[in-house]
């Protein structure tokens, strides 16, 4: 009874506190401070069609890679709480049942397609919307769709692994680079800005955004591959 009346005091305040807030709202009109120096600075200064990339890999590029950092440690926490005894797995996964040959075929088919179209929402976050986390959590749906159609698929981790960490590794240099070279971490302006709205432009925000999608890709990939339930 108590912990009933104290959740019901508790969805009652916090219903007020959302009734309260969205009654007053006051919607602003125009950008002020820094996200009006954003909007009128960005493009000309980065040279990113997408104004939401600039803002996220260069001016804020920081916050990006403290994102990364916390996916890792996610990824690794995910790996040490539910590591399993070498060769269970392979044993476990002897047992059960094969898929259908349509859904194998079908898998063959759609893998390349999502990985690729993943590879095309990060190497092109800075003309559209997109970009490496998004287009990382593209990649690794195909990895999901390969364990839900064969059970027995696992995953090469050594590949995975070396593209992980190199990803990280220059991701970490090129922040580096933009701090000797230009004027500050991860600043896009170590490479030419190119003809604006061409794919080859932004400077280094392509080449980040595809560091950033292999790392994100390979790292979700493994939380899935890890969180696979044998039973």
């Amino acid at each position: 009874m108590i912990k009933r009346l104290f959740s019901f005091v508790l969805l009652t305040g916090l219903g007020f506190v959302f009734y309260y807030a969205l009654t007053n709202i006051t919607a602003s009109r125009e950008l002020t401070g820094v996200s009006a120096e954003y909007a009128e600075r960005g493009a000309a200064e980065l040279g990113a069609a997408n104004l939401v990339t600039a803002i996220v890999v260069t001016y804020r590029g920081l916050d990006t890679l403290g994102e990364v950092s916390v996916l890792f440690l996610a990824a690794t926490g995910i790996a040490v709480l539910l590591r399993r005894k070498k060769g269970y797995v392979q044993a476990r996964s002897e047992d059960k049942r094969g898929s259908s040959e349509i859904l194998k075929t079908g898998t063959d088919f759609l893998v390349p397609i999502i990985v690729m179209f993943g590879v095309y929402i990060f190497m092109n976050g800075h003309l559209t919307p997109g970009g490496g986390f998004q287009g990382g959590a593209v990649v690794a749906s195909a990895v999901m769709l390969q364990f839900l159609s064969n059970p027995s698929y696992r995953l090469n981790h050594t590949v995975f692994g070396f593209i992980e960490s190199m990803s990280g590794f220059f991701y970490v240099s090129i922040g580096i680079l933009g701090i000797v070279l230009a004027g500050g971490f991860l600043d896009n302006r170590i490479l030419p800005l190119g003809n604006f709205g061409s794919i080859l432009s932004a400077g280094a925000i392509p080449v980040i955004y595809t560091l950033i999608g292999l790392k994100v890709g390979t790292e979700l990939a493994g939380i899935l591959d890890n969180m696979r339930r044998d039973a």
